[in-house]
């Protein structure tokens, strides 16, 4: 006859497997720290163990999170700044790189700090990200000559829609075709 072990898990081991989880969580896919708590919450929620209560999960969770973040496995400001970095290099507008980082939790402390070193790297920032969104999209400078005109009020609204506000807007459409290739070649 096989002996049937006793599965109670105590604190101890659902702490130390809450750091297992999160590890390798992180070393996956590089979360912040809200998105990390959600994970193991969710984990936990699900495995339902009635010994452990959900305000100590809560706890244990925060107490993991915390214990990552000083050992700098998780930083809400490298996420911020890298994300934001593949953001721009997929030609999102900066209203739209800082709703994305409200939306995954981020500080808004890190998102200030974010944001303003775009602005230094490029006061035009929103304006070249535009161009791209528009040689990705085939629209404004990148249509045909002839069928500007007609889609004018559908081009800017699909650049309203990623978050380019109404100058920046503007300014990219009336580009002529020439400065558009030019700027093209730049990027």
């Amino acid at each position: 006859m096989i002996p049937i072990k006793n599965k109670k898990k105590t604190l101890e081991t659902t702490i130390e497997e809450m750091r297992n989880f999160s590890f390798a969580y992180v070393e996956k896919y590089a979360p912040s720290k809200q998105q990390l708590k959600t994970y193991l919450l969710k984990k936990y929620l699900k495995s339902s163990n009635p010994i452990v209560k959900k305000k100590d999960i809560t706890d244990l969770i925060d107490l993991v999170t915390e214990d990552l973040t000083k050992t700098n496995f998780i930083s809400d400001k490298f996420y911020s700044e890298s994300k934001a970095k593949s953001l721009i290099q997929r030609g999102s507008s900066i209203n739209k790189i800082r709703n994305y980082l409200i939306s995954k939790g981020i500080n808004d402390k890190y998102i200030k700090e974010t944001i303003n070193k775009i602005k230094e790297k490029n006061e035009n920032q929103d304006f070249f990200s535009a161009i791209k969104i528009c040689k990705k999209k085939r629209i404004g400078p990148a249509r045909d000559q002839d069928n500007r005109p007609l889609f004018y009020k559908k081009d800017i609204s699909i650049l309203a829609r990623s978050g380019f506000d109404f100058e920046t807007s503007k300014k990219v459409l009336e580009l002529e075709k020439d400065d558009y290739l030019r700027i093209i070649n730049l990027l």
